[in-house]
């Protein structure tokens, strides 16, 4: 039994630090650092789901060539089953120049490759009627499975008894809430960042309301991560949880959500409640931006709870 499946992109991202500007056109700059990192949604919560004890599986397509074989290879050394990625002859492994600002925040330029290219033919069903949960890592980056594929992707794993989670990325087309409507009555963990989420909800400015909204049109749990004010949970039954973020010294944001994800199902696969794993996931997010890259600082299962008792939560002995 696999714990979770995690389904979508996989990116090979080079991570340039610090840049607050482009040299002049035709000049050159120096900079601190330039490394290659594995990321996307699926590396990135993969990764962090299997370093805290998860066991996980990587769904997706990359091409066949260097980016590829990096990505595959360093995901089955963090742990994860790889049988699942699909190499393509024709289209490139998706890949991002990540710009690290002095500050952390992060600007991109992005290239869709073989994510685009994956499609309902490339994923076996029956590793994920093997799991626990399927996480879709990210809808609108994933064009292959946009509208009803995703839609009978998400109803036949509930179907078959696999709870779903699906996170977002920023929809570059603006086609938003139009999109996902008719997903979310087959979401059991809808994990978007706050500013998808808000543009998903209408613009609603309180996250109760951009919650309810989304709970209101079928997902049993909403999980809104707020950046640096932590997180806000709803769930249809009306339990509420908000937590502010851990006071860690940010380094580099890249994968923060992805790792909060991570904390939070792995508190769904632990059984705990939504408080700890609303805990989990603001700890797993406060160690991403502790180092450089999206999964760097991710700590394994103890280091986390030590680290949510260095910042006051609750006891997690069961």
């Amino acid at each position: 039994m696999i714990d979770v499946t995690c389904v979508g992109v996989l990116v090979a991202d080079v991570v340039g630090k610090p840049i607050d500007r482009f040299p002049d056109r035709g000049k050159l700059a120096l900079v601190e650092r330039i490394e290659l990192h594995a990321g996307g949604g699926v590396s990135n919560t993969g990764t962090a789901l299997a370093r805290l004890g998860i066991s996980t599986a990587a769904v997706g397509k990359v091409g066949k060539d260097g980016f590829g074989d990096f990505l595959t290879h360093h995901l089955a050394a963090q742990g994860l089953d790889v049988s699942g990625i699909a190499r393509d002859a024709q289209e490139a492994t998706s890949s991002t120049m990540v710009l690290v600002h002095s500050d952390g925040e992060r600007s991109f330029l992005h290239y869709l490759g073989a994510n685009a290219a994956l499609t309902l033919e490339d994923i076996d069903f029956q590793k994920i009627q093997q799991s626990r949960i399927l996480h879709i890592a990210y809808a609108f980056l994933l064009p292959g499975l946009d509208g009803h594929p995703m839609v009978d992707l998400l109803k036949r794993s509930r179907e078959a008894g696999v709870r779903t989670s699906l996170d977002t990325a920023w929809d570059a087309k603006n086609r938003w809430f139009s999109l996902i409507q008719s997903y979310l009555p087959y979401v059991d963990y809808f994990v978007p960042s706050w500013e998808e989420a808000r543009k998903m909800a209408g613009d609603r400015d309180d996250p109760r309301d951009v919650a309810k909204f989304f709970l209101d049109h079928g997902v049993h749990i909403v999980g809104l991560k707020l950046g640096e004010r932590g997180c806000y949970i709803r769930s249809a039954e009306g339990e509420e949880v908000q937590l502010p973020a851990f006071k860690v010294p940010a380094v580099d944001a890249l994968g923060a959500g992805d790792a909060w994800v991570a904390g939070f199902l792995a508190g769904v696969v632990k059984q705990l409640d939504l408080e700890r794993c609303a805990w989990l996931g603001n700890a797993v997010g406060a160690s991403c931006v502790m180092s450089l890259g999206a999964t760097s600082g991710v700590r394994g299962w103890e280091e986390t709870l030590e680290l949510i008792r260095q910042h006051g939560g609750p006891n997690f002995e069961r």
